[in-house]
């Protein structure tokens, strides 16, 4: 499960008139801590903004992340559901936050429905919301292999080949 980390940074931009101004942004990251959340947004960021200070790094708590490629603007969803405790029998209410990128909150509700269409049970989507997410960086994990290692199936078949000679 991801943990997703809220960054928010702050840098000076020249605007078209030649003024500098102070600008605010926020990115989610994909991170296991606070310490990789943090070094992950200087890593990805650092190519794009010359000179930037990180301003905050928090947790947010989200059930699923919806990358759309067409769209660019992101919003943060309230879905809704009833579950029944096994044991005591008594209803309890779950309220999942998730984030779908999308044009407009018409489209927004639309993609959430879309994604949660698979659901067993009725759910309610409350609240819609944009947020000020300039982009987000999952995960992605780096499947180096050191020069000096080898597939085992190749070190076997030596291995067999030595035991017949």
């Amino acid at each position: 499960m991801a943990i997703w980390f809220l960054c928010k940074i702050r840098y000076q931009k020249q605007s078209e008139n030649g003024k500098q101004t102070a600008v605010n942004e926020s990115y989610l990251v994909d991170s296991v801590s606070f310490t990789d959340a943090e070094t992950r947004i200087y890593q990805e960021l650092s190519s794009i903004i010359k000179d930037f200070t990180l301003t905050g790094v928090r947790p947010m708590r989200l059930t699923d992340v919806f990358h759309y490629e067409d769209a660019e603007t992101w919003y943060k969803c309230k879905v809704n559901y009833v579950s029944v405790d096994e044991k005591s029998g008594k209803e309890k209410k779950i309220q999942n936050t998730m984030l779908v990128s999308a044009w407009s909150v018409k489209q927004a509700y639309e993609r959430i429905e879309e994604s949660l269409k698979s659901m067993l049970v009725p759910f309610d989507i409350s609240d819609i919301n944009i947020t000020n997410i300039m982009e987000i960086f999952p995960y992605v994990a780096e499947e180096k292999v050191p020069a000096n290692f080898r597939p085992l199936a190749e070190v076997q078949a030596e291995r067999d080949m030595e035991t017949v000679e």
